[in-house]
């Protein structure tokens, strides 16, 4: 069996039946669905952006190994594994819901860091105005400025205990590759925020050995905030990076 079969197999073995029955039409109905200011449409081939842009979905090539995902993610490839939503168990070798991600799709969505493109987007919000009350600058694209003021409003009336958690926080706009990767972070696009580094743990944190011990401080009531304004947690991945949240909608069927 190839890595990513033998990979596959192992994780969708732990999801409910309905979460890997999903087909091709049915993920792709999901993501336009989840942006529904860029994109306006898809094939069996194709998604098709608002501005009449037309992008392929696939690449045609199978049974990718991990590492080639994370580096040259499909659009569909970045679909395919489904993130659990809510409380869960520690999550199975490999299963990194969100971190296989295509380049070209988000530099579209949100811009090239590299060139600019994001900083026009960007607004300021002030972050926990309770707690905290300093300025952050986030993007404006897909509402994700708007999003994070009420993530940040139900944060802040949260038990000061439980919000500690989350101020000061380690950044948001970072244009930078990811540090296994390569490719560059949703920090690049302003679509993402981390945390409190003092609650937080990362897997390249623990050292190399053969498994990675699981590690997590963050407060389930701040990751249920989050995910119900269209954001992912990096805890939810076996290579976790518990003060991380980036918005993506597409995966919890937003």
């Amino acid at each position: 069996m190839k890595p990513w079969s033998a990979f596959a197999v192992a994780v969708l073995a732990l999801l409910p039946a309905q979460a890997h029955a999903q087909g091709k039409a049915e993920l792709l109905d999901r993501l336009v669905r989840a942006y529904p200011e860029a994109l306006s449409g898809h094939d069996d081939k194709t998604i098709t952006w608002r501005d009449g842009t037309v992008m392929p979905v696939d690449d045609g090539i199978a049974d990718k190994p991990f590492d080639q995902l994370l580096r040259t993610a499909s659009i569909l490839d970045q679909l395919r594994l489904p993130y659990p939503v809510g409380a869960s168990a520690p999550p199975a070798e490999n299963a990194d819901p969100g971190r296989f991600r295509n380049e070209a799709f988000f530099k579209k969505m949100y811009g090239d860091c590299t060139t600019g493109e994001v900083k026009r987007n960007l607004v300021t919000i002030t972050w926990l105005p309770r707690s905290w009350g300093r300025p952050v600058q986030v993007t404006r694209v897909n509402g994700i400025a708007e999003r994070l003021k009420q993530v940040s409003a139900e944060i802040d009336a949260l038990d000061p205990a439980l919000r500690a958690a989350a101020f000061p926080i380690a950044g948001v706009l970072s244009c930078r590759p990811v540090a296994d990767t390569g490719r560059m972070s949703m920090h690049g696009y302003a679509a993402a925020i981390d945390l409190n580094l003092k609650f937080s743990d990362y897997w390249l944190w623990a050292g190399k050995a053969n498994t990675i011990p699981y590690k997590n401080r963050m407060p389930q009531q701040i990751v249920d905030i989050f995910e119900r304004h269209g954001f992912i947690w990096g805890g939810k991945w076996y290579h976790y990076d518990t003060m991380h949240f980036e918005y993506r909608p597409e995966l919890l069927g937003k």
